[in-house]
């Protein structure tokens, strides 16, 4: 997990190192790509404490080549020894002296939550993150709170997620020590939600000095947050509607799984048509052909045609699927008009708005 704290793409040599340092507490393996530390303690029998800066990759595919077992490690002048049996390999190692020290947070505020609620809570959302930096403020979701609801939210201007979540303080969920709003980078997330938390215990969340940590047994992580305003998500978000499709999740995704096939080379676009009891999905390659699939649906208004990327469709309704929602209810005006995407199940706890595309 240190290895991916290290920066894959920079000019400086040393954050593409791990920094090991063995002493009494076992062997510590630190990585950082200069906005974001993991570190690691691996618990092993130290006879000399020393510490040394070798090639993050070239150490990691060397481990992953080795069979399970017990590895002897040793410093010889300026290599990194690697024995396991009659294998010995020789590494190269750097003066740890100048790679940066994982920082002490003591936290400003905090955020507790247990670890199955944070997972949920970072799938729901990550998708919508902005992938380029253009704006960087959009390559991060935002962590924002009241005192009595955590928001988290992420858009990319074509789309938007937000998922909400109560907090309580009587230390059976989730708990907050004070207001929130802070955004947290992509790259801190996904780390996050595979740190190894003890079953049963909540994972707490610390924001001081435009940082976040987070401690768990055996892992330290600490993360720069990004800096700036966060778009004012809450006007992109309709307040009314005059039509709702409400249709199973597990037929809709497969059918647009299926008009994906077609619409991958029209930039993604799902033509939706609703009326009374049926939505009609199709789709067309201008090279291949065309694409139409029926699904069965309850709703409310007038008859509607719009169109969708059905990628981002897909995402939404991976997020429900992965909050147990059997059920999607689409809210909407008119067919130019983005849409709310909710679970049918939970119509508070989560939303997503998606953009709708031209019909031709």
């Amino acid at each position: 997990m240190a290895n991916v704290a290290a920066a894959g793409r920079t000019s400086i040599e040393l954050l593409q190192s791990l920094r090991l340092q063995a002493d009494d507490s076992g062997l510590r393996v630190l990585g950082c790509d200069g906005e974001l530390w993991v570190e690691r303690t691996v618990p092993c029998m130290v006879h000399e404490p020393g510490a040394w800066c070798v090639s993050g990759k070239l150490l990691v595919d060397l481990l992953g080549s080795l069979p399970d077992g017990d590895l002897h490690l040793e410093v010889d002048g300026h290599a990194l020894v690697l024995s396991q049996g009659p294998s010995v390999y020789r590494v190269n190692v750097h003066d740890p002296s100048d790679f940066p020290e994982i920082p002490d947070l003591d936290g400003e505020s905090r955020l507790a939550l247990p670890m199955d609620t944070l997972k949920s809570a970072i799938d729901s959302v990550l998708y919508a993150v902005a992938k380029d930096g253009h704006r960087q403020i959009l390559t991060g979701v935002l962590f924002e709170c009241d005192g009595a609801t955590l928001r988290l939210v992420s858009t990319d201007t074509h789309r938007l997620a937000l998922r909400r979540i109560g907090l309580s303080g009587d230390g059976t969920g989730p708990t907050i020590g004070s207001e929130l709003n802070y955004v947290l980078p992509e790259k801190a997330l996904r780390l996050a939600r595979n740190l190894p938390a003890p079953e049963g215990k909540p994972i707490e969340i610390r924001f001081a000095q435009r940082r976040m940590a987070i401690d768990v047994p055996s892992v330290r992580l600490v993360s720069q947050l990004i800096e700036g305003t966060f778009p004012a998500y809450e006007r992109v978000i309709p307040t009314e509607f005059t039509r709702t499709w409400t249709v199973e999740i597990d037929q809709l995704a497969e059918k647009i799984k299926r008009t994906m096939i077609l619409a991958r080379d029209n930039a993604g676009r799902v033509c939706f048509f609703g009326d009374g009891d049926q939505l009609i999905l199709t789709a067309r390659s201008e090279e291949k052909g065309e694409a139409k699939e029926e699904v069965p649906m309850l709703s409310t208004g007038p008859a509607l045609e719009t169109a969708f990327n059905g990628a981002y469709v897909l995402d939404v309704l991976n997020a429900l699927s992965g909050m147990g929602a059997s059920g999607v209810r689409i809210e909407m005006t008119e067919g130019q008009r983005p849409a709310v995407f909710r679970s049918a199940d939970d119509l508070e706890g989560y939303l997503a708005v998606i953009m709708p595309m031209a019909l031709r």
